[in-house]
């Protein structure tokens, strides 16, 4: 017998959720592994994730702003985070007006595994362990209990998980008249770094009275690392001759710690969805990297050279929201509230150099305080109802004021920007069939750049890049259209979405020579970039028990980058995709082999390359409590980060080799008398949920 869950893909009028049940990556590895399995979703090497190939997505957890999933730290915080708390994630390419606009890209939202109690006394929870190789490790442990009016709820879970990086980057620099190379430097480094981290949550809920409850979340996460940096610099003539080389060994670390709390009150006036909530949410965190470095110059011979580099970024983030939900006779629903969003980040440069440690001196160009404040006012309304038996709408629109500040303490330097405005949305769906449905929808879309992006500040890299702020740094708006069929029929869903997304002032990182051989990267506003293209996506069984599910998406990128140097108008038609085989020959027995391709980017002055990844995973269930799970990752170790610019100045190709291929073995139990808090079972059918 084969269990089955009917809610493996749920769909809404703006929304689409996938369960993590049947993702095994997700039960040994990092929120980055199970992300890279969602459609729309490409997640890159280093962290940084994209929604049908844009990089501005706003992440949520429960439907909430995360401190840790946002900021500097995000990318860090998903290659670290475990995905076995989260149940499901729902993706949100054209939100409705009732999520904050931020993110071109639309929102990814996490949700956490629920608890649901009986009456009575309740205790449940499992435990995880799972050991890889080259010394990797991570465990786990979950846990509630309610009694009578009070439920409490936890998670505790680490992980070490040590990697070996390499790194080539060729540049050629060109004769700006003839575009002849005059010289090549290559840089050769390799990175061996140890990473460790450990995520803590603990949740309070009370029942004042039958309709009100309270909610208390304390939650704290912290990720650390260290290693060595080596690096070989040589630089040639246009002939071949070598004209300069040297070594430069790097110490380096970081720390990041994010601690956070949540207060929420909710009132429900019935059982059918009417009620209002109040929540007020507080997040800090510190992401604190440094590095000492040594150069030691074999052509022209010099002396040795020692630099450290100290920087310190803290952030504050403080939010409260109040939500109204209005339940209407005939399945309509009115949702009103007002959100506050201040973000509060400083960062502390100290750069210093000498002939040795000892003689270290602190370089006052290349060093810097920076304090910033971002305050966002959010009223917002939409409305939902069906308009005949087949046909329903929603429509929404959001209101915001938004006052940011920089303030370059070093430099003397500050800006300030305020401006109004105005966000709709717009759902369409109709019920074509009983197994059919075609939805419509549209949406207005911001992104605020980062504020340590306004920070005119140039900071150093290394001795061939260094990299600034942009003042001058606009916010990009998107208006998004989507149209999409679905079809859920038995145990096969299909659904086809085409889209366009137009966006003016989109960002882009532009590389500059400077002289010297030394590139500065600085974050502009592009003329504009179009979207056009068409989402496929696919679940369904081959067999009574084997199942596919499988996602591509192909789509025409235009930009026009015609004011950054080196840039100028380019299009391209660009494809990324997925699919996995889930396999259960026995009621005891789970299989899966899954893996994706993520195709070229574009960039305004070159391209990011494709790459992919291949994994396997296998479940055995050894009693009701207890099951043994095998994974690899990245078996072919083929995921890789090749980026090539192309300018009249210069041209360079980095390829970075990640080695993100890992194995695991490990056994998940879970214990305590009602339902347990474990994954949900193998969903190996699919039913209508009619939207």
């Amino acid at each position: 017998m084969v269990t089955t869950d009917p809610t493996a893909i749920r769909t809404s009028i703006d929304s689409t959720s996938y369960s993590l049940a049947n993702d095994l990556q997700a039960t040994t590895g990092s929120l980055a592994d199970a992300l890279r399995n969602i459609p729309s979703v490409d997640v890159d090497p280093q962290g940084g994730v994209s929604l049908r190939g844009d990089s501005n997505v706003t992440i949520l957890v429960d439907g909430r702003p995360s401190g840790i999933l946002s900021g500097p730290g995000r990318a860090q915080a998903l290659l670290q985070l475990p995905a076995d708390q989260y149940a499901r994630i729902e993706v949100m390419t054209n939100p409705s007006a009732a999520y904050s606009p931020e993110g071109s890209g639309g929102v990814i939202n996490l949700i956490t595994r629920p608890t649901a109690p009986r009456a009575g006394v309740q205790s449940t929870g499992s435990v995880r362990l799972n050991v890889g190789d080259d010394g990797r490790w991570n465990a786990g442990l979950s846990g509630s209990r309610q009694k009578d009016d009070l439920t409490l709820s936890g998670d505790l879970s680490y992980r070490t998980d040590p990697n070996t990086f390499s790194f080539l980057r060729t540049r050629e620099q060109l004769d700006p008249v003839t575009g002849a190379v005059v010289s090549t430097t290559t840089t050769d480094q390799t990175m061996d770094m140890d990473q460790s981290g450990a995520f803590g949550r603990f949740t309070a809920e009370y029942r004042l009275t039958d309709r009100t409850s309270v909610t208390g979340e304390l939650r704290g996460v912290a990720f650390s690392g260290e290693g060595l940096n080596s690096a070989l610099y040589q630089t040639r003539d246009a002939g071949g001759a070598l004209t300069g080389a040297y070594s430069r060994d790097a110490d380096v670390d970081f720390d990041f710690t994010n601690f956070g709390g949540t207060a929420r009150v909710v009132h429900r006036f019935d059982d059918a969805g009417h009620e209002w909530s109040n929540e007020l949410r507080y997040d800090a965190n510190g992401n604190e990297n440094s590095g000492l470095a040594v150069s030691r110059f074999a052509t022209p011979a010099a002396p040795d050279v020692y630099e450290r580099t100290l920087q310190d970024n803290d952030q504050t983030t403080l939010g409260f929201t109040s939500a109204y939900v209005r339940p209407f006779t005939e399945a309509g629903q009115m949702r009103l509230g007002y959100e506050l969003n201040q973000q509060r980040p400083e960062q502390d440069v100290v750069f210093a150099r000498g002939p040795s440690e000892a003689g270290l001196a602190v370089i006052p160009g290349l060093s810097n305080r920076f304090e910033g404040r971002q305050t966002v006012h959010a009223v917002y309304g939409t409305y939902e109802r069906p308009l005949s038996e087949k046909l329903s709408a929603q429509w929404g629109l959001r209101l915001e004021q938004a006052d940011i500040r920089i303030d370059d303490l070093t430099g003397g330097v500050s800006a300030s920007q305020d401006y109004f405005r105005a966000y709709p949305s717009a759902h369409v769906q109709y019920q074509l069939t009983d197994d059919q449905t075609l939805r419509a929808s549209y949406s207005r879309r911001i992104q605020r750049p980062q504020l340590a992006q306004l920070n005119p500040f140039v900071s150093y890299q290394d001795p061939q890049n260094l990299r600034s702020g942009n003042p001058d740094l606009e916010p990009q708006e998107t208006d998004a259209f989507e149209v999409m069929w679905q079809m859920r029929k038995n145990q096969t869903f299909y659904q086809a979405t085409v889209y366009v997304r137009d966006t003016d002032g989109a960002f882009t990182e532009a590389v500059t020579d400077i002289g010297g051989g030394v590139l500065l990267t600085r974050p502009e506003n592009l003329g504009s970039r179009l979207d056009m293209g068409l989402e496929l996506t696919a679940s369904g069984r081959l067999h009574p028990t084997l199942r596919y599910n499988g996602s591509l998406n192909v789509f025409r990128q235009q930009i026009d980058s015609a004011g950054i140097p080196g840039g100028g108008d380019r299009e391209a038609t660009l494809a990324s995709g997925r699919v996995s085989l889930n396999w259960q020959p026995t009621e005891k027995d789970f299989l899966q082999v899954s893996g994706f391709w993520q195709g070229e980017t574009l960039l305004a002055q070159g391209t990011r390359e494709a790459g992919g990844m291949l994994n396997i995973g296998y479940r055995r269930k050894l009693t009701d409590k207890l099951s043994l799970n095998i994974t690899g990752r990245d078996v072919l170790n083929s995921f890789s980060n090749d980026t090539v610019y192309e300018t009249p100045q210069f041209r360079e190709r980095f390829e970075q080799d990640i080695r993100l291929r890992a194995f695991y073995i490990g056994l998940s139990y879970s214990f305590g008398s009602g339902p347990r808090r474990q994954p949900e079972q193998f969903d190996f059918s699919t039913s209508p949920t009619g939207g």
